[in-house]
């Protein structure tokens, strides 16, 4: 069984940036539909939600993680990114595995953390599949590492929401649109 990926810095990061974003947001739609791919502790939900976000959808490939997102509330399912999820989202999150491959990292801990051999697998299919779940003027929120390496953000718009050194790396907050 997978352990949930406990909230860290690139957690809070995120977190805190959604405390600047979502009140912008409600103002011009108070009826904000959220969707968390890869919702993890719930983290990010429990944020959304204190904000005032009505709509909160979310996913999980990890079952443990899922049930424990349902045991706090939130309508969470089992899905590999989008594969069982329907619908468009005017608010599109996601704290990916970003790491690049480490052969000595415990294999149980790599799901919630390694994005592939370069970091950017996960994220490119993420990027692939989430312009068909984006709502016209939607957003999505991607956390990315400077050690990820070979994101491919196509035709989206890009926009530096927030930058944040840490030992061996600094990790980035970007908004995409369409």
């Amino acid at each position: 069984m997978s352990e949930i990926y406990s909230p860290l810095d690139d957690s809070f990061l995120l977190s805190k940036v959604l405390k600047e974003q979502i009140p912008k947001l409600l103002i011009s739609n108070p009826n904000l539909k959220f969707l968390e791919i890869g919702a993890g502790s719930g983290i990010q939900l429990k944020t959304a939600r204190d904000l005032g976000v009505k709509y909160i959808y979310s996913c999980d490939i990890n079952y443990t993680a899922v049930k424990h997102c349902k045991k706090l509330g939130f309508n969470c399912i089992k899905s590999d990114l989008f594969n069982n999820i329907e619908g468009k989202f005017d608010l599109i999150i996601f704290n990916p595995p970003y790491l690049p491959e480490n052969k000595k990292e415990p294999e149980n801990s790599r799901i919630s953390t390694t994005g592939g051999k370069t970091g950017s697998e996960i994220i490119n299919r993420f990027l692939k599949q989430a312009k068909y779940h984006l709502n016209k003027n939607g957003k999505i929120l991607l956390l990315i590492s400077s050690l990820t390496k070979g994101v491919k953000f196509d035709n989206y718009m890009k926009k530096l929401l927030k930058k944040r050194k840490f030992f061996y790396e600094e990790l980035y907050i970007l908004e995409l649109s369409n």
